[in-house]
């Protein structure tokens, strides 16, 4: 699979034109690039120096080999040598961090220098992608040119969920040779959910007998369906797992890409597979009951100890995460075992009850020589020593970890989840909702502005997230993965004043048909729609600016902009770009906005969003009122609608036209009441 990777992209590259030695691209950007004006030819026998270990050297000789088309190689000094690798001590004051470089190319020699093996392997990532081709193949070429480059993170990760859908090993090693391309160097598995559990554990057989397999392919109509689990035997049993020889097979292909492979066990929450497979371990002892791990129960830590154990012994990382995010904890409340264990240990809530079961879980992976990590729910009651939060609810819980002298890996779900729509709604598959594109992405700097050098070094670093609901096939998820991972990488990697959105794009254009003549089936972002129009537009109209009375509050957490987001911008694709204010207290959005003064009225409306996979839905019920004291209205409108739950974001225009006047204008939209859901706006209309 490399070599066929490697081949082809130097091919590719001849193929999008990178044909002037003045535009050198690469992503990530480099941390310096000076470039000259000659060239160093490239034969099909080529001479090779090293001072790296056999392992390291053959792996070098084959990525260059096969990228080059090099058929036969020769040991000669690092003085006559054409392509010299070694590793130094030192490369400056500028230059140290793991996995940094300089790479040379003169008219004579290509000379890379690195602090390690990873240094190296990433200076041939660069040479791959800055090959061109003056003729044809076999009379390859590379411009003369000097590079200093060295990640931002060390921590350049991106997490896929293989539970929702199971994705064979060998699409697996498919995309570390992309993350590889990119220089990320960590491949999060979301290894176990609700929907299946993907991981061969030889002590507890049924985990891959029953909680690896369910009776419906989709998600969406298992989820809201009945969620029963199947027999690995079962007709039409739909999952699948990895065995540990599957899971070998894909360590060791990672480890020669410089990947660690970071697993996740899920608990306590998400862990109705589990329960199902093995109910002793829930609150209620009974399948179907319940979706948290009973931390009241000491056979729990059995179990998670055991199941660990065998995690551990499987992968290197140093890292072991362990979900903690979402869980329930309703059932801890009433169990009388729960009730004990916080007696017993003096826990007040349900939340410090949680923080006993993380932290009694850490100190059984620091006993292993490991690290936890979690999502940032992992905070709540208490956050475990030396435990690492990944932060995805924004980046609160990011910086609430720097805060404590804590690591944080940053991936708030705003720039860095892949699940959400990348361009227009319309016009690409069903997504669980949201607006992604591949500029908000490049855009995301996990360092804010006034930190500390001692809380940067806290922000170990940054991931992207593909959560695969909604995404069942292969082709479709690295249609979501690609090019937004490129992106992502630059994120991690560059330096922030290396980084220019306009140049970038251009090498993306360039890089997706590269992508593409490998075999991956990236997103055409030639044909990028890019956002609503509406929302780049600034609508002059009688309401703009003027104050809004609430009769039914808008809910915080999707507040915009507060009292005056009714009346300032429309917004763009998703709820979540802080111009959409969402309701869903008292079923309605129900406001009232004063013109200042009486006005002839012809239209009065307002756009609102669809997102089912966010439960956000149309009205049932609009009504249109006009006051001249804001104390009796007219009604001018009242209108009944059939509400579905439909498949994609939509947004959809309801009012009034027609002659009116008044001072005071009433605009309200009811949720259906056998559906019910959110309503989300972005500005009432009036001319």
């Amino acid at each position: 699979m490399v070599k066929k990777w490697m081949l082809l992209i130097a091919l590719a590259i001849v193929n999008v034109g990178i044909t002037n030695a003045k535009k050198v691209s690469v992503i990530p950007t480099p941390l310096y690039i000076e470039e000259g004006s000659g060239s160093f030819k490239i034969e099909t026998k080529m001479s090779f120096y090293s001072n790296v270990n056999s392992k390291t050297e053959a792996v070098l000789k084959d990525l260059l080999s096969t990228s080059y088309g090099i058929q036969k190689w020769s040991r000669s000094s690092a003085k006559k040598a054409s392509f010299v690798f070694t590793i130094v001590k030192d490369l400056g004051a500028s230059l140290n961090k793991q996995g940094a470089y300089t790479l040379d190319v003169t008219d004579r020699q290509i000379r890379v220098e690195a602090l390690d093996a990873e240094g190296l392997f990433y200076a041939v990532q660069t040479l791959s992608q800055i090959i061109y081709d003056r003729s044809n193949y076999f009379s390859k070429s590379i411009p003369t040119l000097y590079i200093k480059d060295e990640p931002r993170f060390a921590y350049r990760g991106f997490m896929m969920d293989v539970s929702r859908h199971f994705y064979s090993k060998e699409f697996l090693k498919k995309q570390i040779d992309a993350l590889a391309f990119l220089k990320l160097n960590r491949l999060h598995l979301h290894l176990t959910d609700a929907a299946g559990w993907r991981l061969e554990i030889e002590k507890y057989p049924r985990l891959t007998d029953i909680a690896a397999w369910r009776t419906e392919a989709n998600w969406k109509e298992w989820w809201n369906g009945d969620r029963k689990y199947a027999d690995f035997s079962d007709m039409g049993a739909y999952g699948g797992y990895y065995t540990k020889q599957d899971m070998k097979e894909i360590l060791n292909y990672a480890e020669k890409n410089f990947i660690t492979i970071v697993p996740e066990i899920e608990m306590p929450g998400h862990s109705e597979e589990v329960l199902v497979a093995y109910p002793e371990l829930s609150c209620s002892g009974e399948p179907y009951k319940n979706a948290d791990f009973c931390p009241g129960n000491e056979k729990t830590f059995e179990f998670l100890e055991n199941v660990l154990t065998e995690v551990i012994e499987l992968f290197p990382s140093e890292y072991i995460h362990i979900g903690g995010d979402e869980a329930g904890k309703a059932g801890w409340r009433t169990c009388p075992k729960c009730k004990q264990r916080m007696a017993d240990e003096g826990l007040k809530d349900v939340d410090e009850l949680q923080s006993y079961m993380i932290k009694r879980i850490s100190k059984f992976l620091k006993s292993k020589n490991r690290k936890l990590i979690g999502w940032d729910e992992i905070l709540e009651g208490g956050l475990a020593k030396d435990a690492t939060v990944m932060s995805w609810r924004g980046t609160e819980g990011g910086f609430k970890a720097v805060e404590a002298g804590q690591h944080a890996i940053m991936t708030p779900g705003e720039f860095c989840y892949f699940d959400a729509y990348q361009d227009a709604p319309y016009s690409q598959p069903e997504a669980i909702g949201g607006y992604l594109p591949l500029a908000k992405v490049y855009s995301y700097d996990p360092i804010p502005a006034g930190f500390t050098p001692e809380q940067t070094e806290l922000i170990y670093g940054v991931q992207a997230n593909l959560w695969t609901e909604y995404i069942p096939t292969s082709a479709h998820a690295e249609m979501m993965m690609y090019p937004r991972l490129f992106a992502l990488s630059e994120v991690a990697w560059s330096a922030v004043d290396r980084k220019d959105y306009t140049s970038f794009r251009e090498k993306s254009l360039k890089l997706v048909e590269l992508f593409k003549q490998k075999g991956y089936q990236p997103f055409e972002l030639s044909q990028e729609i890019g956002n609503r129009k509406e929302s780049e537009e600034i609508l002059e109209h009688l309401g703009r600016g003027k104050k809004v009375t609430y009769n039914a509050p808008y809910n915080s957490h999707y507040q915009a902009a507060g009292e005056s987001s009714l009346t300032d911008v429309r917004g763009g694709w998703t709820y979540g770009d802080k111009r959409w204010q969402g309701f869903i207290s008292e079923d309605r959005l129900d406001v009232v906005i004063d013109l200042e003064k009486e006005e002839d009225i012809h239209e009065i409306y307002c756009d609102i969003m669809q997102s089912p996979g966010a439960e956000v839905y149309l009205p049932s019920r609009v009504i249109v009122q006009v006051s001249s004291d804001g104390k009796e209205y007219t009604t001018l409108m009242d209108q009944s609608y059939e509400v579905e739950k439909g498949s994609t974001i939509d947004i959809v225009k309801y009012g009034w036209e027609g002659q009116t006047s008044g001072r005071y204008v009433r605009f309200v939209a009811r949720s259906s009441k056998t559906i019910g859901g959110w309503i989300f706006t972005d500005e009432i209309i009036i001319k």
